[in-house]
Parts: C-alpha cells; sequence; structure tokens
C-alpha cells in the first residue's frame, strides 16, 4: 500500500524555515539571523551573503530556476519580477548567483503602480526591502520553481508604496507602547510584543464552465443581473451541511498546497450560502499573517482552476443570498507567552487585563471612523448592513462577563465578582455535562471580544487584511502610550490606574453594545449614543485626513500627511474604476445579450399567437397576450434605463476631480445600474431559460 504524506512530514516543505536554514546556513550565521528576527533588528551586512547563498541552494536544489521579490502594492493584489540565477555567461555557461543585494533589494517600476501623486509618471524608481521576519518559500507552477521573498515596498524618497511598510511600522510602535504597559505591572521578561492574527476566509466556488458564459462575474467578480431561484438559503441546510465531493477534493488539494507553503490552513467547513465556503488558519504574527493571507487567496484561485471551478472572493457575488467576510480575529501575544487580552478565570481581579481593555475601548470609540475605513472596498459597499454582517457602525461586543465587571466599577468603583460560566446540562445520560463559558458570542457585532482576542468582522473577503491591522495597532498604541505616560507618573500606582480603568470604562461605554447590530432599533441607538454611521466607502475615505487621523499616524510615525494624502486619492479612484467596469459591463450584456435575447422571445411569442389564431377561427390566446404585453413593458423599461445609465456615463466622462469623479459614481451612477437591473431580473422569470444568455443563480449556486 502506497505510504501517504502526513501534514507533520510536508507542512513547510516549501519553506525557507527554521529547519531549511539550519541545513543550509552555518550554524553562527543561522543564530544570527534567528536573534534578529526575533529581536525586530535590521539585517546585518556581515550575515547577509551567506544567508543569500544558503537561500539559493536551497531553492535550487528544489528545482528553483528564478526569483522574485513578493510584495503587496496599492492594487488590493501582490505583485512579483522574476529574475533568473544565471549570471553574465563565461566561455559558453553560466553560473548561478544570487547575491545579499539581490536578497535584500530589488528595484520594480514604482511609476507603474498606484502612487495617488506620491510618484510622477517620469519617476520610475522604487525598492523593495526584505521583510526577513516573513520566510521565503518557493512556489511551482507553469512557469517552473520560483523562490518568492516576501518584501517591503518604497519610493526612491522613502514613501510607502505598498501595505506592508505601514504594517511594520505600525507593529514597532505598539510593540514599544505594549511593553510600557507590561512593566509597568512588574514585566521585566518580556522583549517583544506582537500582535497576532487569524483571518477566516469566507469565498464561494462555482462551476468554471457556467462561469466563463457570465461576462459581469469575469469582468466584475459578482453578478451585475440575477433572479433568485425558488431555494436559496432560507432552509440553513448548507451551513456546516456534509460537503460535496467536488468541493471535499477542491478543499483537499487546497489543504497540501498550502500547508507546503507554511499556512496553517485548520478549520474547513460549509458558510449560509449555498456554494458559500470558509477556510480559517492558526494564528499567526499579524505581517506573517497577512503574507499568508494574500498565498490563500492567490492558491484558492489557482486550485479552483485544476478542479473545473472556480473561486469567487467578492464581497457580494450573488444578490439575495450572504455575502463574504474576513473575520480579523485580533491579540497581543509577548515573546514571554502572555497573551494581553486573556482576561483569566477572574477578570474583576485581573487589573492589567481590565487596563488594556479600557484602552482598547478608548482606541475604538475614538477612531471607530478609521477603522471603518480600513474594511473599505468596493465590494463591501453590498454586504455591509445587509442581513448578515455587521452594519456600518462601529460597536464594541464585550459579553454579559466583561459587561457586569464594568457595571461593577462604573457604579460602586469597584468590581468585587465575575459572572461564571457554570454547567451545561445535556439532559441526556451518555452526554457529557459541559463547563460553558461565562458569556455567550454575538455575530453581529462588528468588533467582539471572543475569550481572549477581539474579532472584526467588516473586513471584506477580497480585501487584504494589512489596512484594519494598521488601524488596530496604531490607535491601541496610543491607548497605551497615553496610559502610560500617566501612569509611570503615579505617585500611588494601584489607586491611579484604579481610577484610570474606571474613567476610561465611563467614557468609552457608548461604544459597548451587545444585542443585535443587525436591528433597526440599533441604528436609531447608534444615533442617539452619537456613533457614527458610514454606510459607504466614499462617506468612510476622507476619515483617512481627519485631524485625528492625521496626528495619530505621524506621531507613530506609521503614515506621513503626504502617504495619507495619496491613499485618499487612491481609493477614490479604485471606486470610479470599479463602478466604471460594472456601468460598463451592464450596458454591455444588456444591450448585446439580454435585450436582443428577449426580443428573439417575444418574436416566438407572437408567432405563436398568429398560429393559434390561424388554426382555430375566433380564439383569444390571453396568456400569450397578457406575457408579449408584460415582456414588452418589461424591455421598454429596460431599454429606457439602458439609455438612461449611458447618458450618465458620458456625462461623468467630463468630471475631472478625483472626489467628485467617486461621488457621482456613487450617488448617480449606482442608482443608475439598480435602475437597469429591476427589469431585467423580472425578465429572466419571465423569458425561456433555452432563450436567457447566460446561467442563473440556480445554475451557478446548486449546480457545482
Amino acid at each position: 500500500m502506497e505510504k501517504k504524506d502526513t501534514i507533520t512530514e510536508i507542512f513547510g516543505a516549501n519553506v525557507f524555515n527554521d529547519e531549511a536554514m539550519q541545513v543550509y546556513l552555518p550554524k553562527a550565521v543561522f543564530k544570527k539571523l534567528k536573534k534578529t528576527i526575533e529581536d525586530g533588528l535590521e539585517l546585518d551586512n556581515d550575515i547577509a551573503d551567506s544567508v543569500a547563498h544558503g537561500m539559493k541552494e536551497w531553492a535550487i536544489d528544489r528545482g528553483a530556476t528564478h526569483y522574485t521579490h513578493w510584495f503587496q502594492p496599492l492594487t488590493g493584489v501582490t505583485a512579483e519580477k522574476h529574475d533568473s540565477f544565471i549570471s553574465a555567461p563565461k566561455n559558453g555557461k553560466v553560473i548561478m548567483e544570487f547575491s545579499a543585494k539581490e536578497l535584500t533589494k530589488g528595484e520594480p517600476d514604482a511609476s507603474s503602480f498606484p502612487s495617488g501623486g506620491l510618484r510622477a509618471t517620469f519617476e520610475a524608481r522604487g525598492y523593495t526591502a526584505w521583510d526577513c521576519t516573513s520566510p521565503a518559500f518557493i512556489k511551482k507552477d507553469s512557469l517552473g520553481v520560483t523562490l518568492y521573498i516576501p518584501t517591503a515596498f518604497c519610493s526612491y524618497k522613502g514613501e510607502a508604496l505598498d501595505k506592508k511598510t505601514p504594517l511594520l511600522r505600525s507593529m514597532q510602535a505598539i510593540n514599544t507602547q505594549a511593553l510600557r504597559i507590561l512593566r509597568l505591572f512588574g514585566n521585566t521578561t518580556a522583549k517583544r510584543v506582537i500582535p497576532s492574527v487569524g483571518a477566516e476566509q469566507e469565498y464561494f466556488i462555482v462551476d468554471r464552465e457556467k462561469y466563463l458564459q457570465r461576462k459581469d462575474l469575469i469582468y466584475t467578480g459578482r453578478t451585475l443581473f440575477g433572479a433568485m431561484p425558488p431555494k436559496g438559503q432560507e432552509l440553513e441546510d448548507h451551513y456546516f451541511g456534509s460537503i460535496r465531493e467536488r468541493i471535499a477534493s477542491y478543499m483537499n488539494d487546497l489543504n497540501h498546497e498550502l500547508w507546503m507553503l507554511g499556512v496553517p490552513s485548520k478549520t474547513q467547513h460549509n458558510e449560509v450560502a449555498p456554494a458559500q465556503h470558509e477556510l480559517a488558519p492558526v494564528y499567526e504574527q499579524v505581517n506573517i499573517a497577512v503574507d499568508h493571507n494574500q498565498v490563500t487567496m492567490e492558491t484558492m484561485k489557482k486550485v479552483a482552476g485544476r478542479h473545473g471551478l472556480t473561486c469567487l472572493l467578492n464581497e457580494k457575488p450573488f444578490a439575495g443570498v450572504n455575502g463574504s467576510g474576513k473575520h480579523n480575529n485580533w491579540s497581543l501575544t509577548s515573546d514571554d507567552g502572555i497573551n494581553m487580552l486573556n482576561p483569566g478565570d477572574t477578570p474583576h481581579e485581573n487589573i492589567q487585563f481590565l487596563l488594556v481593555l479600557a484602552c482598547i475601548l478608548k482606541a475604538v470609540d475614538k477612531h471607530a471612523d478609521l477603522l471603518r475605513e480600513s474594511a473599505a472596498c468596493v465590494g463591501n459597499e453590498h454586504r455591509l448592513g445587509a442581513h448578515e454582517a455587521p452594519p456600518a457602525i462601529i460597536s464594541v461586543f464585550l459579553g454579559e462577563q466583561l459587561e457586569d465587571v464594568i457595571d461593577q466599577l462604573c457604579s460602586t468603583g469597584e468590581a468585587t465578582h465575575s459572572l461564571q460560566g457554570g454547567k451545561l446540562k445535556t439532559g441526556v445520560a451518555t452526554l457529557p455535562d459541559f463547563e460553558k463559558d461565562a458569556t455567550d458570542r454575538n455575530r453581529t457585532s462588528p468588533f467582539a471580544f471572543t475569550n481572549n482576542k477581539f474579532e472584526f468582522r467588516m473586513v471584506g473577503s477580497s480585501d487584504s487584511i494589512a489596512s484594519p491591522n494598521i488601524v488596530l495597532n496604531t490607535i491601541v498604541a496610543e491607548s497605551f502610550k497615553e496610559a502610560a505616560n500617566e501612569l509611570e507618573n503615579a505617585s500611588d500606582f494601584d489607586e491611579a490606574v484604579h481610577d484610570m480603568i474606571k474613567r476610561l470604562f465611563s467614557e468609552h461605554r457608548r461604544i459597548i453594545f451587545n444585542g443585535n447590530g443587525y436591528s433597526n432599533e440599533w441604528v436609531e441607538e447608534a444615533k442617539r449614543r452619537g456613533l457614527s454611521n458610514l454606510p459607504s466607502m466614499i462617506d468612510a475615505i476622507p476619515a483617512l485626513v481627519s485631524d485625528n487621523a492625521v496626528k495619530l499616524f505621524e506621531e507613530f510615525e506609521v503614515f506621513t500627511r503626504k502617504e495619507l494624502e495619496s491613499r485618499v486619492e487612491i481609493e477614490y479612484e479604485a471606486y470610479s474604476k470599479a463602478i466604471n467596469i460594472e456601468a460598463k459591463t451592464m450596458i454591455d450584456i444588456a444591450g448585446k445579450s439580454i435585450i436582443p435575447a428577449v426580443i428573439r422571445y417575444t418574436t416566438r411569442l407572437a408567432d405563436s399567437i398568429i398560429k393559434l389564431k390561424a388554426a382555430i377561427d375566433g380564439i383569444e390566446p390571453y396568456a400569450q397576450n397578457a406575457i408579449l404585453l408584460e415582456v414588452n413593458e418589461h424591455l421598454k423599461e429596460a431599454k429606457v434605463e439602458i439609455e438612461n445609465l449611458k447618458r450618465h456615463m458620458d456625462k461623468v466622462a467630463e468630471i475631472s476631480d478625483v472626489t467628485e469623479h467617486a461621488r457621482y459614481m456613487h450617488e448617480v451612477v449606482v442608482p443608475a445600474m439598480e435602475a437597469l437591473r429591476k427589469p431585467i431580473d423580472t425578465l429572466e422569470m419571465i423569458v425561456d431559460k433555452d432563450l436567457w444568455p447566460m446561467p442563473s443563480y440556480g445554475d451557478l449556486l446548486f449546480e457545482v
């Protein structure tokens, strides 16, 4: 019987990890590199050549011919330029070389990536720099075998042109301030505090042949037309249901690929909507988690193609069924094993935890608009505020136990007890009684505390998790800094920290909401509390350059004002371009495919009426006449709305200001697109299926 590879044997096989480094690097170099990574230091030039040589030998032994600096520009996807290991030929032969400079520094063309005005078109120089804390890896595909080196990307003048650089800056900021908090409580052993993240990735899988018949999916990643099938998700039979054979085969292949790349893929299951699924990894250091989530999304798409499938990562590929998000589970852990978000069994006595919690509440309340903006992407427009996703209002769920502790502190000045979970009795003799948690969960909260971490549930499924973690790291660093500044100078620390915790909870408890975040009542209640509601990406973008945001990011050297302004311009442009493509696609599909199909149907129907009248003298084809009149009315409406959308698109081309352009797309073009969709979706429910020019929702969702 053939021996199967175990997870432990294949995990990280394509990663230049500790095991590989111990084989390919001299012992002294390995130790120095490990210390560099663990202490967050700059790579020593003295060992860079040795590391480069060892990495090259490892990659070549696995068949690699090329290497690439792999980075995350502001396009929303990753970028790579491949170079071979060969050096200048001598005597008709080549030598395989890879220097320290080639490892640590690359020079891609910076002018061809979005810069929001940071770089002029003629200013092309940019640099990629190796992030040595994120391990290199190899990928095998049709190009062969390539060594991937995770890097940051910045301009010739040092501005960040990517998502990795500000993320690393934010990690430095929260590390410095979190250590100050730990020192206040007598911790002298911790050297680093690292944000840890686990990103739950939701996605849809559809048949590739059907996907290729839908121009809207090909061009935009979501369906721009489509009527709901008789069955949707109302039976709730897909969630955690038995995984279909074809999908199971895909998931098995996907897991194998991810494990080889060192991605700790752990959980897989069916999600709520038909054809929707989820993958969740184990927690990792945040910059590695960001890299691995990008690898996960890319691998999902690649593996799906091998199985005759297509992976859809758009936040709302199908109207009327659940959209897809990416739950960003965030916590803070020191290198000596302390999770700063662990409340313990008696949180009312855990003063360090209560201070950390109070600081986080303050950060989220003060910078709710920034946190909301960090989850802003075009696809999320159709998801946030819908029935299955968090609303566009930031609130924090803490649960009964912690809310009770806060109530005690705010009302009496001290907390004397913590609610306990107790036993959960099943009532079945053969089943064990469970130790239940002290508090329930809330799946409607955008920012929920779950045992020892916060789960930010607003992030879109296609989006990078870098932005929300940059914001989380920085706003919490600010709260920690302000707390440490006050407490380090206190004459009576115990009294000062007690007063601070009570004050912060009292001042920021408005952000706490444990109820149903999907209800209309909550929208009104949030307004009464003074919480911001930013339903659109267009509403959220200005938060990046508010006085609060500029002060925050410049203080911690995460973004300069210029870098923030550039990102505002890029996001407005991204919105406008995405809606422009969607509107043009709608006009193309409706004008060239759907309306001609409907005309063919009306011709068929009219011929039927004529033939019926000729066959039977005096007959009144009531049903055919009624259907023909109805179809003609909707066809007329569709034609009018196409012309209306075209006029709006002609007008928007005249708007040069990037903000005004984006607002026009949001306020005028998007409603015009919705108006066009309405009659066409109605027509789909009437016209013969054999004439309809593309697969239906039912075909896509249920025939996988």
